[in-house]
């Protein structure tokens, strides 16, 4: 199988983004019995110089008929990690490249249970989930997030008795200081998902938390919930919190993130480097700080009901940090919202406008918007990820909101 010409060093990406890795889809519907009769990218995930991973969506013919399948593919400069072995190896020289067909994720084998409603009947029932048995038909599934060879989330419904869940498939290491921090979490009244299940396949079910998603109540009519009822949910967080490993600020891989987004339009190098320059400068010698913070804290993982807020997702980068860290994350988040329709727009402007204001008050007001501007250039390597069809304008569109941000302070 000739899996292209990039030497040894190549981390992948050229090839991976190429029609050429069409070769290494169809050798891997071949080899699994099938026949490839086209695909998408869906996904592509790159670390410069190390490795790339992307998805695509493609068609097979099988024995048994056509069918949608998910088509995941890594290479890296150097030589296979142990996971890689559980997928399909194709070489080319020095070149190995892991092939695998979803839900065979060489790093989550959750995956092979999570993905069929037939094995999470078995697992419902075995944790007793719900007040009676379940069958499969009684179980529905939906993808909510998959970062191949990271992570999976799925929201899995049970029709009878009405209940809903949330399911993450995880690696090993990460499994086990997840399942420690919402042990942590809960025991100290955090409002965080209550753990519903556990297993050895490294699949935590989660209870879903009461009330309405921010991503989806700020566009309301009303405010979802005030700014100090956001740093006052951070600040519940007991202090234990900073004795945990402490993981970088997003602000500390600025320079990374802007080589992801050069890499994917060089037409952009100066402006991110300037911005690269103004961060790096403006936060020099700041301590990291030990306040329990997030870590990760945007609208997609704040839950509001009735005007306040009502749980925090996604709580595995909890660690000792900074609160502008946190602050900054939101006003990233929200500054960079994709596709809103005019009056989406001004509601999310209005929480910005009435917000900020309020965090300054918390925070350095000049660290806020630094960290912020960090956190919306990671944010642009998103729409090339995920291959949008439009992702050069939204690129374009997210790198000026973080310019706009760092003018606002040097």
């Amino acid at each position: 199988m000739n899996a292209g010409t990039e030497s040894a060093q190549d981390d992948g990406s050229a090839l991976l983004a190429s029609p050429q890795v069409g070769e290494l889809l169809a050798a891997a519907a071949s080899h699994a019995g099938g026949e490839l009769l086209s695909w998408t990218m869906e996904h592509i995930d790159a670390h410069p110089g190390h490795s790339t991973t992307a998805t695509y969506a493609a068609r097979v013919r099988w024995p048994y008929g056509e069918r949608d399948e998910l088509l995941g593919v890594s290479a890296r400069t150097g030589p296979r990690v142990p996971t890689d072995n559980r997928a399909d190896i194709f070489a080319d020289g020095d070149r190995e490249v892991a092939v695998w067909l979803y839900p065979k994720d060489p790093d989550l084998p959750g995956l092979m249970v999570a993905a069929y409603p037939e094995r999470m009947a078995e697992l419902v029932n075995e944790h007793q989930l719900v007040s009676r048995p379940v069958s499969a038909d009684q179980v529905s599934l939906a993808m909510i997030g998959y970062r191949p060879r990271r992570r999976a989330v799925l929201r899995m419904d049970i029709t009878d008795p009405a209940e809903t869940f949330y399911v993450k498939v995880q690696r090993r290491k990460q499994f086990e200081e997840v399942l420690q921090r919402h042990k942590l979490l809960l025991e100290a009244g955090v409002p965080s998902p209550g753990v519903a299940a556990a297993t050895s396949e490294h699949i935590l079910v989660l209870k879903a938390l009461r009330g309405r998603s921010l991503a989806k109540a700020m566009f309301d009519p009303v405010d979802p919930c005030t700014a100090e009822d956001l740093i006052a949910t951070l600040d519940q967080m007991p202090a234990s919190v900073s004795r945990l490993e402490r993981r970088p600020p997003w602000t500390d891989a600025v320079q990374h993130y802007a080589s992801m987004v050069t890499a994917a339009m060089s037409s952009q190098a100066d402006r991110l480097q300037w911005m690269v320059t103004q961060v790096e400068q403006g936060l020099a010698g700041i301590e990291p700080g030990n306040e329990p913070t997030h870590g990760d804290f945007h609208e997609g993982q704040v839950f509001v009901q009735d005007g306040r807020v009502s749980g925090i997702l996604d709580i595995d980068t909890i660690g000792p940090g900074r609160r502008a860290d946190d602050l900054a994350c939101l006003v990233a988040h929200l500054s960079t919202v994709q596709r809103m329709n005019r009056q989406q727009a001004e509601r999310v402007h209005h929480l910005i406008r009435t917000w900020v204001p309020v965090f300054d008050t918390r925070v350095d007001p000049v660290e806020l918007r630094l960290r912020a501007a960090a956190v919306i250039i990671s944010l642009a390597t998103g729409p090339y990820r995920s291959q949008e069809p439009s992702w050069q304008a939204e690129t374009i569109a997210i790198l000026d909101a973080a310019e706009a941000l760092v003018r606002q302070v040097v």
